[in-house]
């Protein structure tokens, strides 16, 4: 099967807050599964638009298990952003519940599931 640009698809089927949030950076495709990889811009959260806050990179990579599509399943692999706070050193992120608590699958999928 010859690989395709998934990015417009992609914006139509996935959870709203990762098109909103997130840069996808690249897709892989095979026949049983399809991956795509997300990483969150640059936007700094609004509870930090006051204070003095540098970007220091990502979180390291967490994978999600989301709903399958025509037989294949699907993985969502994001790595969320970090800031460091200048005024205190620490590391500051925004607070995201993408993954259903004791599971590795969105939250959408695990009440599916239920």
């Amino acid at each position: 099967m010859s690989e395709l640009n998934l990015f417009p698809i992609a914006n139509l089927l996935l959870p709203e807050v990762l098109v909103a949030y997130f840069d996808l950076t690249n897709h892989t495709l095979s026949e049983d599964e399809l991956h795509f990889y997300f990483q969150e811009s640059n936007i700094l959260p609004q509870e930090y638009k006051q204070g003095e806050v540098t970007s220091k990179g990502f979180h390291k990579e967490v994978t999600i298990q989301d709903f399958p599509l025509r037989g294949r399943q699907v993985y969502l692999h994001v790595k969320r952003r970090r800031w460091q706070d200048n005024n205190t050193g620490s590391v500051v992120s925004r607070n995201w519940n993408l993954v259903a608590k004791g599971t590795r699958m969105t939250k959408e999928f695990a009440d599916f599931l239920k």
